[in-house]
C-alpha cells in the first residue's frame, strides 16, 4: 500500500491546506490569537515554565485555569524555547489531525458497513471552518474535542468486541479523568461512558467492579487538581466557573427553553442569533442527523444498550448544560464547538444512507439529484471556509488592536508595580507583566459577588490601590471614568471595534485614596 492509499494521509493534508489558508489570510496583517482567554493561556504557561508553579501573577498561586493540561502542554514550548506562537499553532493543528483520525475511528466502529467512506468523515471535520477556528485559536478547545471522540471511540470498540477487559476500563477511566483537566466540561461525556459500561451484560458484581475501576482511574489524575484548587480558593473547581455564571446572569434570566433551543441551533450551524440564516455549513446535514439519530434511538432501544446514542447524549448533554449555566453564544460559539464533530458525522451518516439506499443507481434523474447535492456540500463548504478563515483574520486583529496595544502601552508607560485593575487581563498579564486586580474575577475572585452591582464594584475599584482602570469593549465602566478625578491617559482608536457599536479599550490613571 503506497503513502497516499492511507485515507489518514489524506485527512492529514486537507489539516495542513485548511491550517495554512487561515494563518495565510491573517497574516497579512499580523498572526496572533483571536481571543484574550488564549493570552491567558499563554501566561500561565510561561509562569510554570519559569516558576514550576500554577500562577498568572508570578509569585501568587491561582485557581484560575480552567485547561491545566493545556497550560502544560503550551509550558514545554517554553522549556524548549520555541516561538510561542508557532508552539501554539502546532499543538492546535496535531489537535485538529487527531480530531479527524478520531472521528474517523468513531465511524467505522458506528457504521462498518461504511468503513471505507471513513475519509469523508475526517475531511469534513477538519475543514469545518469553526473547527479550523479553534484549531489556531489558541485555546484548549479542539484537544478537548478529539480526546472526547477517542474516548467515545474506545468505548464503542469495546461495546462491539464484547470482549470487556478491565484494562479498557481503566484506559477509558484515566483518559476520561484527562479530559476534565482540559475543560471540567469532559465530567458529562465521563458520566455516560460510566452508565453505559453499567449496562454491559454482566454480573451485578462485575458491572460495578467496572464501575469502580472506572471512576478511580478517573479521578487518579484529577487529584492533584482538586487539592491544589482546594488549597488556593477553598472549591474543587477553578474561579472561572464561578465567575462567568455571576458575570453573565442576565442571560440566564431568559426563559430555559429558549436558551436551550438558541444554543442547540448555533451549535448545529445556524446564526448567533434568530432563527435565519446559517452561520456553518453542517446545518446543511441536519436531515441527516435527524434520520441518524432516529436510527439510533431503535437499535440502542432494541438492544437496551448504549451504544449509538452516547455521543448524541453528550453532544446534547453539552448544549443543555451550557443553556442551563452559560448560555451565550458570542465568539462564534466557541464553547459549543466540541461537541459540532458529533453533528457533523452524524449528519454524514444519515445523508450517506440516504444517498446508497434510497433508489437504484440506474435511476438517472435520482443519480443527477445525488451529484448536487454532494457538489453543492462541496462548494459551500469550501465557501465558509473562506469565510472562516477572513473571520479568524478579523478576530486576531481586534484582539491585537486593542488588548495587545494596551499591554505594550502600559509595559512602556507605567511602574512595574503599578496595580491595574481590568476586565480583560490576558495580553496584560503576559505583555505587561503588570499586579493585576481581575475585575472578571478570574484570579481576583473577591470580586465575583460584586460583578452584578455596578456600585459596589467602582467602590471596591476606588477603595482599592488600583493606579490605572483599563475598560474593555462593552465594559466602559462609566462612573469610574467619570470621575473627576480620573484621568484618560491612553486609548486605542482601533475603528474595527467602535464599527461594531463597542467602545474601544482605554486606560485611566486612578487616584489611590
Amino acid at each position: 500500500m503506497t503513502i497516499w492509499q492511507n485515507r489518514r494521509i489524506w485527512v492529514l493534508v486537507a489539516a495542513v491546506v485548511g491550517v495554512g489558508l487561515f494563518l495565510g489570510v491573517t497574516a497579512q496583517n499580523k498572526l496572533g490569537f483571536p481571543l484574550d482567554d488564549a493570552w491567558i493561556h499563554q501566561t500561565y504557561a510561561r509562569n510554570l515554565a519559569r516558576n514550576g508553579r500554577l500562577e498568572f501573577t508570578p509569585g501568587v498561586s491561582s485557581a484560575g485555569s480552567t485547561a491545566p493540561l493545556w497550560t502544560l502542554l503550551l509550558a514545554w514550548g517554553y522549556l524548549l524555547g520555541l516561538p510561542y506562537l508557532l508552539w501554539a499553532y502546532l499543538l492546535g493543528g496535531l489537535c485538529l489531525v487527531w480530531l479527524g483520525w478520531s472521528g474517523m475511528r468513531l465511524w467505522r466502529a458506528l457504521w462498518p458497513a461504511q468503513a471505507d467512506r471513513d475519509w469523508l468523515a475526517g475531511g469534513v471535520l477538519v475543514l469545518t471552518w469553526p473547527l479550523l477556528w479553534a484549531a489556531v485559536s489558541g485555546m484548549e478547545t479542539l484537544f478537548f474535542a478529539a480526546l472526547g471522540l477517542q474516548l467515545a471511540a474506545w468505548y464503542a470498540e469495546l461495546v462491539i468486541k464484547k470482549a470487556i477487559t478491565l484494562r479498557a476500563v481503566a484506559r477509558l477511566g484515566f483518559f476520561a479523568g484527562l479530559l476534565i483537566l482540559i475543560r471540567p466540561d469532559g465530567l458529562g461525556l465521563f458520566l455516560l461512558i460510566v452508565a453505559g459500561i453499567l449496562l454491559l451484560p454482566g454480573s451485578f458484581g462485575e458491572r460495578w467492579q467496572r464501575g469502580g475501576i472506572l471512576l478511580g482511574t478517573a479521578v487518579l489524575p484529577l487529584l492533584p487538581y482538586f487539592l491544589f484548587n482546594l488549597s488556593t480558593s477553598g472549591t474543587i473547581w477553578p474561579n472561572t466557573l464561578y465567575a462567568k455564571q455571576v458575570e453573565y446572569a442576565a442571560v440566564l434570566a431568559q426563559p430555559f427553553v429558549r436558551r436551550f433551543s438558541q444554543l442547540l441551533f448555533l451549535s448545529l450551524g445556524g446564526p448567533a442569533s434568530g432563527w435565519r440564516g446559517v452561520s456553518s455549513p453542517h446545518l446543511l446535514l441536519l436531515p441527516g442527523l435527524i434520520i441518524a439519530a432516529w436510527q439510533a434511538i431503535r437499535a440502542d432501544w432494541a438492544q437496551r444498550r448504549l451504544f449509538y446514542l452516547l455521543p448524541l447524549f453528550w453532544a446534547g448533554g453539552h448544549v443543555l448544560l451550557y443553556a442551563w449555566r452559560l448560555p451565550v453564544t458570542f465568539q462564534h460559539g466557541r464553547y459549543l464547538i466540541p461537541i459540532m464533530p458529533i453533528w457533523v458525522l452524524y449528519g454524514l451518516a444519515g445523508w450517506v444512507l440516504v444517498l446508497l439506499y434510497s433508489s437504484s443507481e440506474y435511476d438517472r434523474t435520482l443519480w443527477l439529484g445525488k451529484q448536487v447535492v454532494r457538489l453543492s456540500f462541496t462548494i459551500i463548504q469550501l465557501f465558509f471556509l473562506l469565510q472562516g478563515a477572513l473571520a479568524f483574520a478579523a478576530d486576531v486583529a481586534i484582539v491585537e488592536g486593542e488588548m495587545v496595544s494596551v499591554a505594550g502601552w502600559l509595559a512602556h508607560n507605567t511602574p512595574p508595580d503599578a496595580l491595574i485593575a481590568s476586565h480583560d487581563i490576558g495580553a496584560i498579564g503576559y505583555f505587561a507583566e503588570r499586579p493585576l486586580l481581575d475585575l472578571a474575577g478570574l484570579i481576583t475572585p473577591e470580586v465575583i459577588p460584586l460583578l452584578q452591582n455596578e456600585e459596589a464594584l467602582t467602590q471596591y475599584i476606588l477603595n482599592s490601590k488600583a493606579q490605572y482602570l483599563v475598560t474593555a469593549p462593552g465594559w466602559p465602566y462609566e462612573q469610574i471614568a467619570s470621575q473627576p478625578t480620573t484621568l484618560l491617559r491612553f486609548t486605542t482608536n482601533f475603528t474595527a471595534t467602535t464599527e461594531q457599536g463597542l467602545n474601544n479599550m482605554a486606560v485611566y490613571k486612578l487616584t489611590v485614596p
